[in-house]
């Protein structure tokens, strides 16, 4: 059973600390929500995880079954079963959605898959996600509202497989038709029991969907409490206001 252990994780960004020591553990089989206010930093742990350069780890470990993610490269990150659902997918002129998809996949993967089951996958998780079969030759989300990238998103989630999806809010931009794809989409990927979920959010909504076996909260670049989904809904409630003036 795969786990993501997180151990008195800080981390910097420009010399200026963001994480004060962050403990966290998913297993395959659970949904966590790390709910908190803006500027909390929870994605700058999602960012830190998944290794982009701006974030500096100051002191703390980071484990994926045991091996050491933080000496991992980027796309070493991704083979060993990470995934980062970003709050803001980038753009990628030049290059469609569906040629994309087929070179991650043959990373992962460490083959490329016959081109005739890569298209049937395809279409398979296009239809899952009520995205239109025209995207899959479109440039990789050039153009596209942000439904339309959350849903490729969760598209490149369900055909990669990963141990572990950390997902940064997801739910951000969402109409109400798209969030209840995109937390179905999230739903049949956690279905498996064989891989975890970590979403990241500051709203409820989208739990009203993606059922979490955990929530905990962040503050100051930390958690500071954890329970099970009634914590989200005392966060609905009274909101964040105690945790950031304790945290202050």
């Amino acid at each position: 059973m795969s786990t993501l252990e997180i151990r008195d994780l800080h981390v910097a960004v420009e010399d200026k600390e963001i994480l004060r020591g962050v403990n966290l553990t998913v297993r395959a089989g659970e949904t966590h929500a790390l709910m908190g206010p803006n500027g909390s930093g929870k994605s700058t742990l999602a960012y830190a995880v998944a290794g982009h350069p701006k974030y500096t780890i100051t002191s703390g470990t980071v484990t994926l079954d045991g091996e050491d993610v933080l000496s991992m490269s980027v796309d070493e990150r991704a083979r060993a079963g990470l995934f980062l659902a970003m709050q803001y997918p980038v753009e990628v002129p030049g290059v469609s959605v569906s040629n994309f998809l087929r070179s991650a996949v043959t990373a992962v993967r460490g083959e490329a898959p016959k081109l005739r089951v890569f298209t049937k996958e395809l279409k398979e998780g296009m239809d899952a996600l009520s995205i239109d079969p025209a995207f899959a030759q479109r440039n990789l989300n050039e153009g596209f509202s942000g439904g339309e990238k959350k849903r490729h998103e969760i598209l490149q989630l369900e055909l990669l497989k990963p141990k572990i999806a950390i997902l940064d809010e997801t739910d951000s931009g969402l109409d109400v038709d798209a969030l209840r794809v995109v937390s179905e989409g999230v739903n049949r990927f956690g279905a498996s029991g064989e891989t975890g979920v970590l979403l990241i959010t500051h709203y409820t909504r989208i739990l009203r969907y993606v059922k979490p076996d955990f929530v905990h909260v962040f503050a100051g670049g930390r958690v500071v409490e954890e329970g099970g989904p009634e914590l989200a809904d005392q966060l609905e409630a009274e909101g964040y206001e105690r945790y950031t003036k304790a945290t202050a």
